[in-house]
């Protein structure tokens, strides 16, 4: 059974969040501000929180330019998700990532399946790497939000997590 190993020191983390937004601004953001307190709840760093328009060319740039600040270890984007014609972070993501982490979707379905049936679905949560930084693109809800980051995240991110997390293989992302 997987559990936390209280024996190792905790690492914190430098996390960027971008919400991918028609209409959210920072004073009405609730799916940000729900992730950038629990991050900092939790003891990792917010380097950059960012809400950006539902744009494939703004996504790619934004999390380009995220991704290559060397001191940005994960992006976390909320929204785009879904499937009407303006949701589009998937394909962003997909067209520049290096690798899909396959799994993070799956459980995103399975945790959201069991709050809401067959309506999960409906979401195309991805998580990624690129030019050596995880990025996980999560539904704008609040709901969406919370579900990832206490049942996924939050024990991924920890290094302590055992039998494995995604901390301990952050220098070796990048091997040839």
């Amino acid at each position: 059974m997987s559990s936390i190993d209280m024996s190792r020191s905790f690492i914190n983390i430098n996390i960027a969040i971008l919400t991918i937004s028609d209409s959210r601004t920072l004073k009405d953001d609730s799916s940000g501000d729900l992730l950038e307190e629990r991050i900092k709840n939790f003891g990792h760093k917010i380097l950059d929180r960012q809400i950006i328009v539902d744009d494939v060319s703004l996504i790619k740039k934004t999390i380009l330019n995220l991704s290559s600040n060397k001191l940005i270890d994960a992006i976390i984007t909320t929204g785009g998700t879904g499937l009407t014609g303006r949701d589009s972070t998937p394909e962003a993501i997909s067209e520049i990532a290096e690798k899909i982490i396959e799994g993070f979707g799956e459980l995103f379905r399975q945790i959201s399946f069991l709050k809401i049936g067959t309506s999960a679905i409906q979401s195309r949560a991805l998580g990624a790497l690129i030019k050596g930084t995880y990025v996980f693109s999560i539904p704008g809800s609040t709901s969406a939000c919370k579900d990832a980051w206490d049942n996924i995240l939050k024990f991924q991110l920890d290094n302590r997590y055992r039998p494995c997390n995604f901390i301990e293989i952050m220098p070796r992302l990048q091997e040839k």
